[in-house]
């Protein structure tokens, strides 16, 4: 099967730079194998998302020079696939309800290499008519999985990961299980996203495998953080790229990349930028620390 990968951001706001360096990073991973690159718009959680942000999106990747190559799925688009997914793993017996409170769980849960890690109180309770939260029931052992720029990885399943939530209490699908009835759905060979998310990558890949689907590899590269070590994102107020500075913009992200380019490559055009990137690129290069500080 020819490449195919993707950038998958939320529109909760505009990309800052530590989504760009994703965006980059994905397309030149594509382009460079003569691959596919696409787009997906993490739109589910309908009260982060803000409007028109997705239009802003799109067009900060266009003034960067990151064109996708197939028409943007929307999440929201596809809750009928997810739920046919719930479905398939309510017959096999892995759903059960669950009403723990968030003030419940901070009291007594855990916390794993990833966070909280559900202690299954909720396990073997009657079913309650109260609205409930859906939690995936995972067997015990060991799941692995080779990423590409972090290394081997293992999570044992009832130890490090628990029992995790596939639909929310208010009806809303979980973003683990949309993400991984997303990834085979588009035929993405590859996922390239932030180390912040190499957790998540365990709960996909139980689900992926209990729903009989395909599954990717994996490379997570580092999240950018400021001086005080505090990962760039739109909820800590990470300025927004500015489309006027695409130029400086794509070469210090290929710094952080760690392909070397050339100290006037800022000089020329975004398309010249781009080829001399896909040309020049070395995944081998980007660097497997967890983050990297802005300067």
């Amino acid at each position: 099967m020819s490449y195919r990968g993707r950038f998958a951001p939320t529109p909760s706001g505009p990309l800052h730079l530590g989504s760009l360096l994703t965006a980059l990073a994905s397309f030149l991973q594509a382009r460079a194998q003569g691959g596919r690159w696409l787009l997906r718009i993490d739109d589910l959680d309908r009260p982060r998302c803000v409007q028109g942000a997705d239009a802003q999106i799109c067009a900060q990747l266009e003034a960067h020079g990151l064109l996708w190559d197939e028409a943007p799925r929307y999440q929201t688009q596809h809750i009928a696939a997810y739920t046919a997914a719930l479905e398939q793993l309510r017959q096999q017996d892995r759903l059960y309800g669950c009403t723990c409170t968030r003030a419940q769980l901070a009291e007594r849960i855990p916390t794993g290499p990833d966070g909280p890690v559900y202690d299954g109180h909720c396990r073997h309770l009657a079913r309650s008519l109260h609205p409930m939260a859906l939690r995936l029931r995972v067997d015990p052992g060991a799941m692995t999985f080779l990423d590409g720029w972090q290394g081997p990885q293992q999570r044992h399943r009832a130890e490090e990961m628990g029992d995790f939530v596939v639909q929310r209490a208010d009806g809303q699908i979980a973003y683990q299980l949309a993400c991984a009835v997303d990834e085979p759905a588009q035929g993405i060979t590859e996922v390239v996203r932030g180390a912040d998310l190499l957790g998540s990558t365990f709960q996909q890949l139980c689900l992926q495998d209990l729903l009989g689907l395909p599954r990717a590899s994996y490379r997570h590269l580092p999240v950018l953080t400021d001086r005080s070590g505090q990962k760039l994102s739109k909820q800590n107020h990470a300025a927004a790229v500015d489309a006027a500075q695409a130029n400086a913009n794509l070469v210090r992200c290929l710094r952080w990349l760690g392909q070397n380019p050339p100290r006037d490559l800022e000089r020329d055009s975004v398309p010249r930028i781009l080829e001399w990137a896909i040309a020049h690129w070395r995944a081998v290069l980007v660097p497997g620390a967890p983050s990297l500080a802005v300067e």
